[in-house]
């Protein structure tokens, strides 16, 4: 197995601020976004678009 490198990207969840629900992953450049990312996206526990703020990946 392929170890991951330590660099600038990292891979992030974004969890949905009112149901806790982990629902997308994306990836983030450390270098250039030191705050946590926030968008507002369909959340399909709420069933409607909801602010999901950035968490990490376990």
């Amino acid at each position: 197995m392929a170890k991951a490198k330590k660099g600038a990207v990292e891979l992030i969840a974004l969890q949905c601020n009112e149901c806790k629900n982990k629902n997308y992953t994306t990836q983030k450049n450390r270098r250039n976004t030191q705050g946590k990312l926030e968008f507002s996206k369909f959340c399909k526990f709420c069933r409607k678009h909801v602010e999901h703020k950035e968490a990490k990946i376990k």
